[in-house]
């Protein structure tokens, strides 16, 4: 990924492809870039920069299950997650719980991404219950591949 013009961040860049629509990077940028500014308010200190990477810090998921046919049984069984992949689920997990609230994207991006790095909201639920999954699942780990 290429740094942002703004925060010269590849992280910053990798969200606004991510919330980017139709390839309307400007507006994309324009959504995040706004979005930071919140943040940067309503906690009132450091570089947002910082503050998204505290916030993908208490998202990103470490273990997740992943479904595999053995002789006609699906079993669930647990994986770690390469980096990368973390990353990326946990953009696609803010920019998803981000679109299903109320109100504008800046908004509701900004909200998530507090909420995140404060550990509460429904994403930090979704992580820990993607590790549950992955915690009763133990048993099946002799099936990954």
């Amino acid at each position: 990924h290429h740094p942002d013009p703004r925060y010269n961040s590849t992280l910053v860049s990798q969200l606004i492809n991510v919330v980017m629509r139709d390839g309307k990077k400007t507006t994309a940028q324009r959504i995040v870039y706004d979005a930071f500014e919140r943040v940067s308010e309503k906690i009132g200190k450091g570089d947002p920069v910082d503050l998204l990477l505290g916030a993908l810090e208490n998202v990103r998921p470490k273990l997740e299950v992943k479904s595999r046919r053995v002789g006609g049984t699906t079993y669930q069984v647990p994986l770690e997650i390469p980096h990368e992949r973390q990353q990326s689920l946990a953009f696609r997990w803010i920019r998803d719980a981000s679109r299903s609230r109320k109100g504008s994207m800046t908004e509701a991006l900004a909200q998530e991404i507090i909420d995140a790095y404060n550990h509460t909201g429904s994403l930090v639920k979704k992580r820990d219950d993607t590790h549950r999954m992955a915690q009763s699942n133990r048993a099946f780990a002799h099936l990954r591949w």
